[in-house]
């Protein structure tokens, strides 16, 4: 309408959608979200280490077939969400990657190579390392009379997991770091934190790969979804892989 000569725009002030592909995935993190994660990975980190040096001799090779690890798992990735929460409490979920992919034909393609990639990476550097015989989690072969517990930590290993550990390095942290020093460190922060935060040494550059992998599907894809279906499908193989062909393969 006009008033006095001049035109106004009476109609109400919207903010704009931005646009799909960028629906709020580059948002800023507040600083101190930052130094949260950061102190979250750093304890997660030096517990990890600790607890393996405190091991005495070679792990066990029936941890799958406990209900005592099943137990320890969901306590423990049940801590790590609560505080994983309360850190994003208030953040935007699009930012932390909370959203479907800007294509989920081009984030299957992404898996699917994410994988390849990963399986011909650690079976290279596993010649030289023998890093599945470290962790001393996969069972040496099948045993058919503690299925119940097997089963059940499969959920944990290829379900819970995945999913606590994306939101963890892929989802908040990615997001934290990426918006205070870029895209670039974001994928390697991550991925080199995701290595070290299982307390493992001689595998340490198969896990720091495979972050790797994980933090560039998250950023190609725009979404945490596709890597936390690569996390999944990984850790759900290797259990197969175990059972049926070996321990430590």
């Amino acid at each position: 309408m006009s008033v006095e000569g001049r035109t106004v725009d009476a109609s109400p002030a919207v903010p704009l959608e931005p646009p799909e592909g960028d629906a709020g995935g580059s948002g800023d993190v507040p600083r101190g979200r930052l130094l949260g994660w950061l102190a979250l990975v750093a304890a997660l980190t030096t517990l990890a280490y600790a607890a393996n040096a405190a091991e005495q001799g070679d792990p066990p090779q029936d941890l799958l077939y406990r209900w005592s690890t099943v137990v320890g798992g969901v306590v423990q990735y049940g801590i790590i969400l609560a505080i994983l929460l309360l850190l994003a409490r208030g953040l935007d979920r699009r930012v932390l990657g909370l959203r479907r992919p800007v294509s989920w034909g081009h984030a299957a393609v992404l898996i699917v190579g994410g994988y390849l990639s990963i399986l011909v990476v650690g079976a290279v550097l596993n010649l030289f390392l023998k890093a599945g015989e470290e962790q001393g989690l996969v069972p040496d072969e099948w045993d058919s009379s503690r299925a119940a517990p097997f089963f059940a930590n499969v959920v944990v290993v290829a379900g819970v997991a995945p999913i606590v550990e994306e939101l963890s390095f892929r989802g908040l942290g990615f997001a934290a770091v990426r918006s205070a020093w870029g895209v670039a460190a974001a994928v390697l922060v991550t991925s080199a934190v995701f290595g070290l935060a299982h307390g493992l040494v001689v595998a340490l550059p198969v896990l720091v790969v495979f972050g790797l992998v994980l933090a560039v599907v998250r950023q190609r894809t725009e979404s945490l979804y596709p890597p936390i279906i690569l996390h999944a499908l990984f850790n759900g193989m290797a259990l197969l892989v175990a059972v049926t062909l070996g321990g430590g393969t």
